[in-house]
């Protein structure tokens, strides 16, 4: 029963999140920029459940994105699956109680997601090719998630242990002898 709480509650959470950036956001923007939340969310859930989870969050994460403001089907499906995926695999290399290693994932996740939907946006829909203003809008928005990043870490970081007990129990110590 606690399983299926704490998944409802990623999912209102992530509704949230998707409130929280087209509605809350576009009041604070920096120079036309907002973050990526969504990003930030499937980092902590395959930090603190383990890649299968944080790909399928990042897949269902995505296909709901993809519906909603996507112009095709799949881009935003692909590039979340593989965020949830390497955060899963950060989980096992890096530890989450450092605060300046989560601001790093969150600025490399970030960069290697908007890289790769520009360049998917580039070669599926034949976008234009302007460099200097997607490094403007890059490096900005890297900028801005980490800034919430440390923002949402202590509050993040208590949840995703508290999952991260819940799914895991007493194994949590094997995984590293």
């Amino acid at each position: 029963m606690k399983r299926f709480i704490i998944n409802f509650s990623l999912i209102l959470i992530a509704f949230l999140i998707y409130f929280l950036q087209e509605n809350f956001f576009d009041w604070f923007t920096i120079a036309g920029v907002m973050p990526n939340l969504f990003i930030i969310f499937i980092l902590f859930i395959g930090l603190f459940t383990g890649k299968n989870k944080g790909t399928a969050y990042g897949f269902g994460i995505g296909l709901m994105l993809d519906i909603v403001v996507g112009n095709k089907i799949g881009i935003y499906t692909i590039v979340l699956g593989g965020v949830g995926f390497v955060s899963g695999i950060f989980a096992k290399n890096f530890s989450k109680d450092s605060r300046l290693t989560i601001m790093f994932m969150a600025a490399g996740l970030t960069a290697a997601y908007e890289i790769v939907v520009y360049l998917l946006n580039y070669f599926i829909l034949d976008t234009n090719l302007e460099i200097l203003i997607f490094l403007r809008i890059l490096i900005l928005e890297v900028i801005y998630n980490i800034l919430l990043t440390i923002i949402l870490y202590p509050l993040l970081k208590k949840f995703g242990y508290y999952i991260e007990h819940e799914y895991n129990g007493d194994r949590i110590l094997t995984r590293y002898f």
